[in-house]
């Protein structure tokens, strides 16, 4: 049987800075600047705060394991909130305390609801393919809300500060680059993992057809191997490196590879040995409730005819199921320590 597959995905919430960098903490919220800069402050703190839980959970810890990184994330959330809520309006504006408020609020729903029960279909994602789609789906719809969330403070800040006569200075921070980078490590990562992951559970439903020997579940699981197995290297094929790394591309196409090539060639090897051996068994049944007088030289050359195909067969299956078992086990082992290695090296750290 295959190897325990080790799944890891880094969130794939967007955080970003806005234009104005933090500085030391406010004093007068009656000068635009400084009002701008109180509310970016404390913006500043949650990305920290994000970007942090998304390094625990990229580097190896599963979402349920840093579940009080997310906690810790959503007190900051509130406490932003709770701050900006109560700050008073500039010059009779509330345009920008109210939109960031709803950012926040925003964020805390996504945190809170949407990521809660993405921390739940974690734990039954690997149950089936569209589990895991799910799953991966679910993360991208959090993204794309709160992204959208943001757009529109983004634009409200626009606006504002047009209004009031503060000219921002937009940022490339190392903070926003950190972010930027793990989560295009996220996307590219579930992108290739749901290629590996279609075939991969396809071919567990395969395994457990052989194990019961149900020739006719046997044929059909192979076909639709076969069929995923192609499927999944032609979108390989489509696929650019990531920043030149091409490791985790690789490791998948050699895995489907070898599935393509298991359905196409050894699988009939296989079912041929448990067509023998249903064969051999009621020829037995047969020859066994014959009394021994009764038994003709022309039942025994057939019982003996095909217990030698069955046995013959059989020292087949043995030699290729064990060159099957190694091969995917070694390959699956192979993925998962590329998946793992490509994570670790691209995903940034952030403590």
């Amino acid at each position: 049987m295959p190897l325990r597959l080790r799944f890891r995905s880094a969130c794939a919430f967007v955080f970003l800075s806005l234009f104005i960098l933090p500085t030391a903490k406010a004093q007068n919220l009656n000068e635009p600047g400084t009002y701008m800069t109180y509310i970016n402050n404390h913006h500043y703190e949650i990305t920290k705060d994000f970007m942090s839980y998304t390094s625990a959970v990229a580097h190896g810890k599963s979402a349920r394991k840093v579940e009080k990184r997310r906690q810790a994330l959503l007190q900051t959330v509130t406490d932003a909130r709770r701050k900006v809520t109560v700050m008073p309006a500039l010059e009779g504006d509330k345009s920008l305390r109210d939109s960031t408020a709803r950012f926040l609020m925003t964020s805390f729903h996504l945190l809170n609801d949407d990521y809660g029960k993405i921390v739940n279909l974690e734990e039954v994602a690997e149950q089936s393919y569209d589990a895991m789609e799910a799953y991966m789906l679910a993360q991208e719809l959090a993204s794309q809300k709160l992204h959208n969330a943001f757009e529109a403070l983004k634009n409200t800040e626009k606006s504002f500060a047009e209004k009031h006569r503060v000219q921002l200075v937009s940022t490339d921070s190392e903070l926003s680059k950190t972010v930027e980078k793990a989560n295009r490590v996220s996307h590219y990562h579930g992108k290739v993992y749901l290629v590996f992951f279609k075939s991969y559970k396809q071919e567990m439903y395969l395994m457990d057809a052989l194990s019961r020997k149900d020739v006719n579940a046997i044929e059909q699981n192979r076909n639709t191997l076969l069929s995923y197995a192609t499927e999944g290297i032609a979108k390989l094929d489509t696929m650019k490196t990531f920043d030149g790394d091409r490791s985790l591309i690789n490791a998948c196409r050699q895995l489907l590879e070898f599935q393509r090539a298991e359905c196409q060639d050894k699988i009939s090897v296989l079912t041929g040995f448990f067509l023998k051996e249903e064969n051999f068994l009621k020829i037995k049944k047969a020859f066994d409730a014959k009394r021994e007088r009764e038994r003709t030289q022309a039942d025994i050359d057939q019982y003996n005819q095909a217990a030698n195909e069955m046995n013959k067969a059989g020292a087949e299956v043995n030699t290729v199921s064990k060159t099957l078992n190694e091969n995917r086990n070694k390959l699956i082992d192979n993925w998962n320590k590329a998946s793992a290695n490509f994570m670790d090296k691209h995903t940034p750290k952030y403590k």
